[in-house]
């Protein structure tokens, strides 16, 4: 039986079923002011593959976030069956709560088949077990942050985080815009390409934006600081597990006009490239008072 956090999770995940392609999810609490993106894009694409056959699995979806979500209402999800082709299905995926578009989507599922095969090689980084398990925020500068900050940045979810140069958030240094995460899930959960698949794509809104700061030493604790993900787009390379450790390698292009692109790649711990990631999202700051 997985742990309590797991658990939650996967159910989360596996929605209910409404109509053939209306679904409802609901959302977890998890001490964000909105409902986090992550869980968002993995319940549409739960709900995409529940469309689709088995044999089909996804390898990218494309999302827009148009709307904050309502963490303490249900999401509808509307599926449309875009098109079945002979090795490819294409979907369509609308969330909608309150009556209004809080995100849509568009996932690309295939059969597998072989074909060439290249790609980058893994960064050299420390292993996850040689890297000490820290405080991101120390004690003393997490007591002076919001409560609702604090709780977030408090709360022991559902994923295991190990990064390889630590930053205090609440107290950030200018620093080159890229980083190296190891991460996974904190218990082990059963085989099933779609479940995993799901789980990295909750797993992969953490990080990715926050990597666009880095350079000019901000961070989204700021009161002066207002950071969202405006899109996000994920490929899926190769088969992988959530519950053994994976290296998020995120890096940040460019940042202008109050928006900031990062990308990532995502390893297993012998050097697979899994998948692919990229986002861009909102970055204002205001003069502070």
């Amino acid at each position: 039986m997985a742990v309590p956090v797991v658990r939650e999770l996967i159910t989360l995940l596996q929605l209910e079923r409404l109509e053939d392609n209306l679904f409802r999810g609901q959302s977890r609490d998890i001490g964000t002011r909105y409902v986090f993106g992550g869980q968002v894009l993995g319940q549409a694409l739960s709900a995409a593959q529940q469309t689709v056959d088995g044999d089909r699995s996804a390898h990218s979806l494309h999302a827009y976030f148009l709307r904050a979500g309502d963490v303490e209402a249900p999401i509808i999800y509307s599926v449309e069956r875009t098109r079945d082709g002979g090795s490819f299905s294409a979907r369509r995926v609308v969330a909608v709560q309150h009556g209004q578009t809080i995100f849509a989507m568009t996932a690309s599922f295939h059969v597998a088949q072989p074909g060439a095969e290249h790609q980058f090689p893994m960064p050299l980084v420390p292993k996850p077990e040689e890297l000490p398990v820290v405080d991101l925020i120390p004690p003393e500068d997490l007591a002076r942050v919001p409560a609702q900050s604090r709780r977030w940045l408090s709360n022991a979810g559902p994923f295991e985080f190990r990064h390889v140069h630590p930053r205090n958030e609440a107290n950030p240094t200018r620093q080159p815009p890229y980083q190296n995460v190891w991460f996974r899930l904190v218990d082990e959960v059963p085989e099933g390409d779609v479940l995993h698949r799901s789980l990295l794509a909750y797993a992969s809104d953490f990080h990715l934006i926050g990597t666009t700061t880095f350079p000019h030493a901000i961070s989204y604790l700021q009161p002066n600081v207002r950071m969202a993900s405006l899109d996000h787009a994920l490929w899926f390379h190769r088969p992988f597990r959530v519950d053994e450790w994976l290296l998020y390698s995120c890096d940040s292009p460019s940042a202008q006009g109050s928006r900031g692109l990062a990308r990532g790649m995502i390893y297993t711990r012998d050097g697979t490239l899994v998948a692919s990631t990229a986002q861009e999202g909102m970055i204002r700051v205001t003069p502070e008072a």
